[in-house]
């Protein structure tokens, strides 16, 4: 057996760059499209493609940040401006975000679940790839992902809902590595 090495020390010190320190270069056009197709090549039973993707790039990001603030504004009219106004801000610095929403439906053989985490296996492998071609990734959800006036507003469609929001950009640091679970500690071997 070959041991691939690159990619063993890649997946060993892989690291999330947050939001805030992503900002341009933005992905070229070649190197989005070469990202989506990487993070399509993920386990899926059926081959159902139980996911898709939304692109929020330029003016989009502020468009959406807009729309974030008008619906937190109405749901928690008791919250103060400056709060408020960070709404607007969560698809900046980053010059792309890219929502994936899970589009899993009723099926007579792969459960719901099972595609479910074919579209989070399809957002940890947008991370990758945008890491593999030299960006920072960070995947967030925020309350927009799981409310539905808002997720509507960025996009989604009755029946699905948002998985991830990837934010992609050009690194502008490199952050200290966090302490990372002990698999030792999250692991038993059955023995019948």
């Amino acid at each position: 057996m070959t041991v691939n090495t690159a990619l063993r020390d890649y997946l060993l010190t892989r690291r999330t760059v947050t939001a805030p320190f992503l900002s341009e270069p933005a992905p070229s056009p070649e190197h989005l499209e070469e990202m989506l197709t990487i993070a399509c090549r993920v386990p899926d039973h059926g081959k159902l493609a139980p996911w898709r993707f939304i692109v929020y790039e330029g003016e989009a990001r502020r468009m959406a940040g807009d729309r974030l603030y008008e619906i937190a504004k109405a749901k928690w009219p008791e919250r103060g401006e400056e709060q408020l106004e960070i709404e607007r801000k969560h698809f900046l610095p980053a010059p792309i975000t890219i929502g994936v929403i899970s589009t899993a439906v009723p099926h007579f053989k792969i459960p719901e679940f099972e595609q479910l985490l074919a579209a989070g296996n399809a957002a940890f492998n947008l991370c990758h790839a945008a890491n593999a071609l030299g960006y920072g990734a960070h995947w967030v959800t925020r309350w927009f992902a799981y409310d539905d006036q808002a997720s509507a507003a960025l996009g989604a469609q009755a029946g699905e809902r948002f998985v991830a929001f990837v934010h992609i950009g050009t690194a502008q640091t490199r952050l200290d590595d966090r302490d990372r679970p002990d698999p030792e500690a999250l692991t038993t071997y059955w023995h019948g």
